[in-house]
């Protein structure tokens, strides 16, 4: 069933950990293409903001889907606004994506560039949370939710111009126990999906594996009972005896463009948490059509609650998809770190301040 994709906002990782080592290029001396004549006047004209930062590492997750063919354009782009690059890396291998980025801090950086998607977001978020470095962005992914959510353009040009002239803001985390997030964490059929996505089904299967693995993770699914508590008192706890589907969001999008909530956002000091009851699947396909809206929230059976955490206890362990990783099992507490993450944004975004 293709719509339910849409309904659980289910999608793979977007990126897969590799086994090769990565490429170090120190100061960028690896050739690449050329930069169109408009490009260098775009980057040159920002050379003045980008001096504010003393030195950066540019680091590229060649594995997510734009990586590879972007990486030495995006070097020449920042090398010509003044963007001090004082260490290039690109990663084949995406494990090794938040040792690097931990390298880069003892070394004294104090911007952070990174090209990727959610999922390499997703992989240093915790070492980023609470660091004096600022996170420059690009976005070469496929879904780049977390990108959209800041109004950070996909643009290559205009993604490093954000990098040489934007502002910094610090935006709002989620938080799963101990594991950080930007996106959306999921319990229930969402995560199980996760499980049924293999390699060989992307590569054969591309965009339609994920309506292809939601329809297998249906094949012996059943509802699942689950309890919300909510610490801060902001709620009355709630018990629901027959769940698809519990997520709770940081950001406003996921899903590659769907909405959490229409008011949804990530600096709005609060986590938009949804329990979706399954009833029938005439109601799940409600559930759809008003899904990339985030409309779907108003829904008479689907529960949705503004808060600043919450508890989830469910009658038998359940895994919980955190940005699309399985990285942690239920119950679980969701919290809020304020103001953990800073980041750098358009001038005109009004996301986050």
């Amino acid at each position: 069933m293709p719509f339910l994709a849409l309904v659980l906002g289910v999608r793979a990782p977007l990126w897969a950990v590799g086994r090769r080592a990565e490429d170090v290029w120190p100061h960028g001396r690896r050739p690449g293409r050329a930069m169109s004549a408009t490009a260098v006047t775009a980057v040159t004209a920002v050379t003045r903001d980008a001096t504010r930062f003393e030195r950066a590492a540019l680091i590229v997750n060649t594995r997510a889907r734009q990586g590879r063919q972007h990486v030495d354009h995006a070097r020449q782009l920042l090398g010509a606004a003044g963007v001090p690059v004082a260490q290039m890396y690109a990663l084949r291998s995406s494990s090794r994506l938040s040792s690097t980025v931990r390298a880069a801090l003892d070394a004294g950086c104090d911007l952070i560039i990174l090209g990727g998607g959610d999922g390499t977001i997703s992989a240093v978020v915790d070492v980023l949370a609470h660091q004096h470095a600022v996170l420059g962005l690009l976005p070469l992914g496929t879904a780049n939710d977390f990108a959209r959510t800041l109004g950070i353009p996909t643009d290559l040009e205009e993604a490093c111009a954000t990098i040489a002239r934007g502002k910094v803001v610090d935006v709002d985390l989620g938080r799963a126990d101990d594991i950080y997030f930007v996106n959306v964490a999921s319990i229930g059929l969402g995560a199980r999906v996760i499980t049924r996505i293999s390699p060989w089904l992307k590569r054969v299967a591309g965009s339609v594996a994920y309506p292809v693995a939601a329809t297998r993770a249906l094949i012996g699914f059943h509802p699942f009972a689950a309890t919300l508590t909510f610490p801060h008192g902001d709620h009355p706890a709630v018990m629901f005896p027959r769940l698809v589907q519990i997520g709770v969001g940081n950001g406003r999008f996921y899903g590659g463009g769907a909405v959490v909530a229409p008011a949804a956002g990530i600096d709005d000091g609060t986590l938009d948490v949804y329990a979706i009851e399954w009833r029938s699947w005439v109601d799940l396909a409600r559930v759809a059509l008003a899904f990339r809206s985030g409309r779907f929230v108003g829904l008479p059976h689907v529960h949705h609650y503004e808060t600043a955490s919450v508890r989830i206890e469910t009658e038998r362990t359940l895994a919980t998809n955190v940005d699309g990783e399985l990285v942690d099992q239920t119950p679980v507490l969701f919290t809020q770190a304020r103001d953990a993450l800073k980041v750098l944004v358009p001038r005109g975004s009004t996301a986050a301040d």
